[in-house]
């Protein structure tokens, strides 16, 4: 193992915003630790699941899909996750338009962050296809893509989640109305790769469940859209499992 641990994160949102987001808490854990813990993400979520099979990451914050994927294919086991949280897809439609349901978007143009984003895509899809046949998926590479693509009239609606739409900036929000919202799934995991060693994979998840514990640790989650972590276990997306998504093409 490298004497520098990177803790990767998934790029749902432009590269500005995840870092501006995502450093605190891996300053944060560098200096609770005492390990050298550095920021990493990827240009794209098709470039990030690359870099998962790979193990390019020592740990990484990954989507339910990814988990489970990459749980079984690169041996990354779950360490913590959000407690009390399930994570869910939304449709997203320009407010001035009149659509309503998921039947209003038959044959529409809609935008996806990505083929394998899973609640913004692949949950959301999987209702799609039965609702609005004829649809066509256009694919804008982060959440905050598909928001403003949107919000700008480039298409007519797109998927995403809860906490990044609730993280767009104001003008933006104000020009979407949510018209669907997803069933309930066990949300991301924070995975650590088989290479590292127990000690410290232990010690960092240590950090990440005392983070609520503190003020500091307590505004850090804050700017993560989260109150607290929990220990995890690779069990708790048996409901993912349970999907049978199956292998990406």
């Amino acid at each position: 193992m490298n004497d520098v641990l990177t803790f990767g994160v998934v790029p749902q949102q432009a590269m500005e915003k995840l870092a501006q987001n995502w450093l605190p808490l891996i300053r944060y854990l560098s200096e609770e630790t005492g390990f050298n813990i550095q920021f990493a993400t990827a240009p794209n979520i098709p470039e990030y699941e690359k870099r998962l099979a790979a193990g390019e990451y020592d740990f990484a914050y990954m989507n339910p899909y990814h988990f489970v994927l990459f749980n079984e294919s690169s041996g990354y086991r779950a360490i913590a996750r959000q407690k009390n949280h399930v994570i869910r897809g939304i449709i997203v439609v320009a407010s001035s338009l009149e659509a309503e349901t998921l039947e209003d978007l038959t044959g529409a143009d809609l935008a996806f962050p990505a083929p394998r984003a899973f609640a913004a895509t692949m949950i959301t899809r999987a209702f799609l296809d039965d609702a609005a046949p004829g649809y066509t998926a256009t694919f804008v590479k982060s959440h905050d893509s598909v928001y403003r693509a949107v919000a700008n009239g480039l298409l007519m609606g797109g998927g995403g989640i809860v906490r990044t739409f609730n993280e767009m900036p104001d003008e933006i929000r104000r020009k979407l109305e949510v018209i669907w919202l997803s069933p309930g799934y066990t949300g991301h995991a924070i995975a650590v790769h088989p290479g590292v060693p127990d000690d410290i994979a232990e010690t960092v998840q240590r950090a990440l469940i005392e983070l609520a514990d503190s003020e500091a640790g307590r505004d850090i989650l804050k700017g993560l859209g989260m109150k607290a972590l929990q220990a995890a276990k690779d069990s708790d997306w048996d409901d993912v499992r349970e999907l049978a998504l199956g292998q990406p093409e």
